[in-house]
């Protein structure tokens, strides 16, 4: 268990758009940053985080909070996991309490996959360094493959000896449970005839890569054999689990992620050794797909932190034209799309390993086409002289042209076809209305099967009605969080009687603190708050700000149920979504909150009041219908409240019915 002393050491250091800003690319936007949703797929951002208030709000999803929220959310850690990743990324040291059993028996399915993945890469690793098979026959290969000691160590490379039950025998002698070992997919279990398990390990006599998340946890491995043992695969990955699943994952993307965001661009290459050898050769910016086929989740994963994509492809690469359907998927998403091939025999591994850091830099600088450009050029040579294959191939162009969703960009991208095909441009735009027409028809027709299933349910649902008492509640917990210190002017409403023997409200300037005026108007009116969570957090917070001249949300939050603080942050940053919508630009500014606190304070209050009022008129109304009894008592109290209720709605201003 972590101690307290840690944990607020990490709520004071770790900055959340330092720890966000390493999963999605951020740009400021006024006194906050906003970026495109980590958590849903979207083209324009919803998602902002507040350096201020520490804290962060995705729109889109609706999920919010603290950086310890952000991680538990995006890389689903548990609360001491994210605590323990941020004290790595800060450099403080955690100090441990003794865990108890129970808290042991707590881990859950999920962390204990993680656990048995990270001591599988520390014992692949050790029989590599430690080991007599792991250096003659681990280390020769990755030496000749030309790794440095420093990269292997990075990539946290290893081996797997020669042995059916080397790895798993280890793994239980140290208390990890075969359960989880078979769920990783580490270890092969097979049911014997008499009912007792053969165990094997997968990965044996393999060199192994780690596949990290882009928060660095391991999620599964790449095992290459290195006999010629004609039966086994080549490769070997980790199957799909609860931990992995290698349509969401990109290698290299946990060493690569900085410098996408740095660079503004992501080199795509096919394999392991690819990214390595690229990174040890300077270029840090290169993530893989590892073999499979590219899939809109890894897209979206470096759509996080750049637009710009360059795929490098072998200079003989059989498969070229099935790989251009991966670049209409990156069009689809938005994003701009570069194309590098190498000389002929050359790979991304080979090239980096055989040229310097700067000549690497150049090729790829003066041989990266446009996308346009490239698939052009290849389906030109393929189509030659003859005519229908040359009309196939602009449609096909044209086809990866309508996947882009900026029109402006399809108009240029029409216009350099034309010149490089010699085909005029109308053709080209009627071709394109046709494709883009067929996308729209299909578009409507599941647009409205999807409406008649809407309207179904829609004619069943009764219509959901705004909870005014808890909207209100909501509004007094936001005015505590951001302006609870602060001193105000109020003016103080007591009910008098005139000279003419009616009951007014009377104005009476008084000066207070904003959470001084909600307690001690809640208090005289003995109003308490309905709603469980709001009532909890008040008290909470009504005693921080008794105690503390100086309020810091941030620490407030500290000691909060993660359930509570995701409600706060969605509270705290509900204004910051018209920010989304750059108003200035359009020459509108609104006017900004802070310049009428009193007044908010106050008319909170009173509408509070007058919606009690309202609820109150209604039950004794219901108890006149209910009873046969005497109701001049009841009516008079009706009568009563229905003055007061007219009262404050004429000092807010409304009229009533």
């Amino acid at each position: 268990m972590i101690a307290k002393t840690t944990i607020d050491q990490v709520y004071e250091t770790a900055r959340v758009e330092e720890v966000i800003g390493d999963f999605v690319q951020l740009k400021k936007s006024g006194s906050n940053y906003k970026g495109l949703s980590p958590f849903t797929d979207e083209r324009t951002p919803s998602f902002m985080v507040s350096p201020v208030k520490q804290i962060w709000k995705d729109f889109s999803s609706g999920k919010g909070g603290n950086v310890v929220a952000f991680l538990m959310e995006h890389e689903h850690f548990t609360y001491p996991e994210a605590i323990r990743y941020l004290a790595k990324k800060y450099n403080i040291e955690v100090e441990e309490t003794e865990q108890t059993s129970e808290e042991k028996e707590q881990a859950n399915e999920r962390e204990s996959m993680y656990l048995v993945s990270e001591f599988a890469q520390k014992y692949f690793a050790d029989i590599l360094w430690q080991s007599e098979p792991g250096m003659a026959i681990g280390q020769t290969y990755f030496k000749e493959r030309g790794f440095t000691k420093e990269t292997i160590k990075k990539f946290g490379l290893g081996y797997g000896l020669d042995e059916w039950e080397a790895f798993t025998k280890n793994a239980l002698e140290k208390g990890y449970q075969l359960e989880f070992l078979e769920k990783t997919g580490l270890t092969i279990v097979k049911e014997q005839s008499d009912g007792s398990k053969k165990t094997f390990d997968r990965f044996k006599g393999r060199v192994m890569f780690p596949i990290h998340s882009m928060s660095g946890r391991v999620l599964g491995f790449g095992g290459r054999i290195l006999t010629s043992d004609k039966k086994a695969a080549k490769y070997l990955n980790s199957p799909e689990s609860e931990i992995y699943h290698k349509s969401k994952v990109l290698y290299g993307i946990y060493f690569a992620k900085q410098a996408i965001a740095k660079e503004d661009n992501c080199y795509l290459v096919e394999g392991y050794t690819d990214v390595i050898q690229m990174y040890q050769c300077g270029i840090e910016n290169v993530v893989a797909s590892s073999g499979t086929a590219l899939t809109p989740e890894q897209i979206r994963l470096v759509n996080r932190l750049t637009k710009n994509i360059t795929v490098l492809f072998d200079g003989d690469a059989a498969g070229l034209r099935a790989s251009l359907r991966g670049i209409d998927l990156i069009l689809e998403q938005g994003m701009n799309v570069k194309v590098c091939t190498f000389p002929e025999g050359e790979d991304p591994d080979s090239f980096a390993k055989n040229n310097a850091f700067e000549d690497v830099v150049l090729y790829l600088e003066e041989q990266s086409k446009d996308f346009i450009q490239f698939k052009t050029s290849l389906l030109v040579k393929e189509a030659a002289d003859d005519p229908i294959k040359r009309a196939e191939t602009i449609r096909d162009i044209v086809q990866s042209i309508a996947k882009i969703p900026d029109r402006i960009k399809q108009e240029v991208y029409i216009q350099e076809c034309a010149k490089m095909m010699q085909v005029s441009e109308g053709v080209l735009y009627d071709t394109l209305a046709q494709l883009t027409k067929k996308g729209i028809a299909d578009a409507n027709k599941r647009h409205r099967q999807e409406q008649k299933a809407f309207e179904v349910v829609k004619n069943e649902a009764a219509v959901e009605k705004v909870d005014v008492q808890y909207e209100l509640e909501r509004k007094i917990i936001e005015m505590l969080l951001l302006y609870g210190n602060e001193k105000q002017e109020f003016e103080d409403l007591v009910l008098k009687e005139n000279d003419e023997g009616e009951l007014v409200l009377e104005p009476e300037k008084v000066e207070a603190k904003v959470y001084e005026k909600i307690y001690l108007d809640l208090q005289e009116d003995e109003i308490e708050l309905s709603n469980e969570n709001f009532k909890h957090v008040y008290y909470r917070l009504i005693e921080a700000l008794n105690k503390k001249e100086n309020f810091n949300i941030n620490e407030f939050m500290v000691g909060l149920d993660q359930g509570f603080v995701s409600e706060l942050s969605s509270i705290l940053m509900e204004e910051e979504k018209y920010a989304l919508h750059n108003w200035e630009r359009k020459d509108i500014y609104p006017k900004e909150k802070e310049h009428g606190i009193a007044q908010l304070v106050g008319e909170t209050i009173l509408t509070l009041r007058c919606n009690l009022i309202r609820n109150r008129i209604a039950q004794l109304r219901e108890h006149t219908k209910e009873s046969q009894d005497d109701h001049s008592e009841t009516l008079e109290e009706i009568v009563n409240y229905l003055q007061l209720n007219k009262l404050l709605n004429a000092k807010l201003s409304r009229v009533l019915s």
